[in-house]
């Protein structure tokens, strides 16, 4: 995966006019574009898109710096106008690139990244693979931002307004793997840009024929395998970690890759305030 993503990184160096098309490339890698996007999410710090468009403003701004007229520059780098190419170029260096002509700067650049693998995993990962028929996820679902440290206060907001009794209920209707209340989080963006809108669904997992209660929300689930991690300690910020560490260490070592699918927190036990929990964390794979 490592060399993967530092080969991606050069055909993104070699192209930074065009408009990268992650999935062609990720395929003749050997990979998929959902994998590599977010591999490179989880190990850059941002997403490809971002990293993309600071490359471009990096290398742009020493053409800017010189006498060629602003629209050959924009177009140059994938920009069909002035307009959205100095939008682009402030977003990057915090400067208009007529601020830049005329005084040379400020300028921040986005080094060429290079993935590198580092010594890790002193302290083991505790996962299994599991296989699992089609099922159902059914419960009460919305719309929220994804917030990658912390406490997502709209998920807290969604499941405070659901009543006691309705958490007893969706307890009842649980028949399936894994077992009891879930938080499941689908509709993810694929480069796991931090503020995208992603679907959050508490509820519990159920057969695939099981009927969905009218005033609850479905999410069909196909057949296949996951990675299941469980995590202790304090809550969530255990959790988030296992979730950075199964990027950095645990799928560059096992032959395995991220498909397109739902991500399931089941919580297995939990302290009365919340502050630590047992989870388990499940994530929808394929081999690589």
């Amino acid at each position: 995966m490592i060399d993967i993503l530092n080969r991606l990184v050069d055909e993104i160096e070699e192209h930074l006019g065009d408009e990268p098309d992650i999935d062609a490339l990720a395929a003749r890698m050997g990979t998929t574009g959902y994998h590599a996007r977010r591999m490179f999410s989880s190990l850059a710090g941002m997403p490809v898109s971002e990293y993309v468009r600071r490359r471009r403003m990096t290398i742009a701004a020493s053409d800017v710096i010189g006498d060629e007229d602003l629209l050959s520059i924009a177009v140059r780098y994938g920009y069909g106008s002035t307009e959205a190419f100095g939008r682009a170029f402030r977003a990057v260096h915090g400067a208009s690139h007529g601020d830049v002509r005329r005084r040379g700067g400020p300028l921040r650049s986005q080094p060429q990244l290079r993935f590198r693998l580092t010594v890790e995993g002193s302290s083991p990962m505790h996962a299994r693979i599991v296989e699992r028929d089609a099922f159902r996820l059914i419960g009460h679902a919305t719309r929220v931002p994804l917030i990658h440290e912390g406490v997502n206060p709209h998920i807290q907001q969604h499941i405070a307004s659901l009543p006691a009794a309705e958490h007893e209920r969706l307890k009842q209707l649980s028949g399936a793997e894994p077992a009891g209340l879930l938080q499941v989080t689908a509709d993810v963006d694929p480069d796991y840009t931090e503020g995208s809108e992603l679907t959050y669904l508490h509820g519990v997992a159920v057969d695939a024929s099981a009927a969905t209660p009218d005033d609850l929300d479905g999410i069909d689930v196909d057949a296949g395998a996951w990675a299941v991690f469980r995590t202790s300690g304090e809550y969530p910020s255990s959790l988030q970690s296992a979730w950075a560490a199964t990027a950095t260490e645990w799928f560059p070592s096992n032959p395995w890759r991220l498909r397109p699918g739902p991500s399931i927190v089941a919580v297995l036990e939990r302290s009365p305030d919340f502050r630590t929990a047992t989870c388990e964390l499940w994530m929808p794979i394929e081999r690589s």
